[in-house]
């Protein structure tokens, strides 16, 4: 009977497996989900401000420009942005809470377990008893029939009762691992919650930061921010055309082979809430935005300080902010992503840059948050897509700036593609 026994332990040890770090019970479960009840309505609520001052940002965005409403769309978004700031404190706090009831979750299961472990040794230290007699001979040993049967019946439930308390062991260690699973999946999502925080204060300070440069240059005159937006549109439209003439001259022959299949969702959307409020290619809107009549890519609505997520595994070639060399005729603010899979993206009109480039990023890592810079008529993030093989970060002279070079993602005519065709499907309810 030694090797049943010795079977038995083994088999208990392969699935209870090593010891288990031990948490510490800090607070009372139903104190802890009060207090996270409490900040979701919180949450609730500042989200509820959010949406109001979204609202009212769309509203100055699509009134008449002027320096008056420009001031007073700055201020909004700055007040926004405040908000965001708060919400995701607020969220960090939550699953601060969260993480805790897990941990607190953790440390009664373990408990659970090493009580269900001392259990089974006490019940395989009995079935180890007089272990040298096998059990034909302990029945055998004893004075009469009923004694016998007794104590086959007590080995046989002993037996059947480790064999319980194993399965009981297997099924308690799968949910703690399950526990376990959930706990670090909260620890990233607070580790992404603070790197967000840090980036909706970077785009607090620089909505500022541009306010305060429009009031510089204007003087605060109107007479002067008219002038500075034919200007702009000027820059813009002279960019466009160098820039369109530049492309054309570029040999690029598009291989259909090197892509991924039009229509299979290859891409995954780089926002969490989607928008799409200008399509690819000729449109209404292009024919009156554009000098070349065609928009390049896809625009999704987002205020400034909107978290924009890499749409698949690639690598980051570079970053930059066109604004720099030549204010509002380019991209703004962008990121130039290649991925695994043939294709590269654009982002364009970024207020803060998280990625650098050389950054490997995999589907959904936050890389920048949305903005409003470069020839922009309002917050949106655009996004171009390219075969990656007519399409890189290049240095070109500006025409529209005199004696300056942009550095930006320049492509081929004829690497330009559609980002529906490898975004996930749309529904209509998700364009504008």
């Amino acid at each position: 009977m030694t090797r049943v026994i010795l079977s038995i332990i083994l088999i208990s040890t392969l699935i209870l497996g090593a010891p288990y770090e031990s948490y510490a019970v800090v607070d009372s479960s139903d104190s802890l989900r009060q207090q996270i009840n409490d900040t979701n309505s919180q949450l609730e609520a500042i989200n509820r401000e959010i949406a109001k001052y979204q609202s009212q940002i769309s509203q100055t965005s699509s009134q008449s420009k002027t320096l008056a409403n420009t001031i007073k769309g700055l201020n909004l978004t700055r007040a926004n942005l405040l908000k965001q700031k708060d919400l995701t404190q607020k969220k960090i706090n939550a699953t601060g809470l969260l993480l805790k009831e897990i941990s607190n979750d953790i440390s009664t299961k373990e408990k659970s377990i090493a009580n269900s472990k001392q259990t089974l040794s006490s019940m395989l230290v009995s079935l180890n008893q007089d272990d040298n007699e096998i059990l034909l001979e302990k029945i055998l040993a004893q004075e009469n029939i009923s004694d016998a049967s007794r104590e086959y019946n007590n080995t046989i439930s002993i037996n059947e009762k480790v064999r319980q308390y194993i399965t009981d062991l297997k099924s308690k260690k799968e949910i703690l691992n399950t526990s376990k699973s959930k706990k670090e999946i909260e620890q990233k999502n607070l580790s992404e919650l603070k790197t967000t925080l840090s980036l909706k204060q970077q785009a607090v300070e620089s909505t500022k930061k541009e306010q305060d440069s429009l009031l510089t240059a204007t003087k605060n005159k109107e007479s002067e921010y008219k002038k500075l937006l034919a200007e702009q549109i000027l820059r813009r439209d002279a960019f466009e055309k160098s820039l369109s003439n530049y492309e054309a001259q570029l040999k690029f022959i598009l291989n259909p082979k090197l892509l991924p299949t039009s229509g299979t969702g290859v891409f995954a959307w780089p926002l969490d809430n989607v928008l799409i409020t200008q399509l690819f290619g000729k449109t209404v809107s292009s024919k009156r935005l554009y000098v070349s009549g065609s928009h390049s890519g896809v625009d999704f609505r987002a205020a400034v300080g909107t978290v924009v997520k890499s749409m698949g595994d690639g690598v980051v070639v570079g970053t930059g902010d066109t604004d720099m060399y030549c204010k509002g005729a380019s991209f703004g603010k962008w990121v130039f992503i290649k991925y695994n899979n043939g294709l590269s993206s654009t982002y364009g009109h970024l207020s803060v840059i998280k990625a650098s480039a050389g950054d490997k990023v995999s589907t959904g890592d936050i890389v920048a948050l949305s903005g409003n810079t470069g020839h922009s008529t309002g917050p949106h993030l655009h996004v171009t897509v390219y075969a990656s093989g007519g399409a890189d970060v290049k240095t070109v002279p500006s025409l529209s700036c005199s004696g300056k070079t942009f550095i930006m993602p320049i492509a081929s005519t004829s690497a330009y593609l559609d980002p529906m065709l490898y975004l996930p499907q749309a529904t209509k309810s998700m364009i504008k």
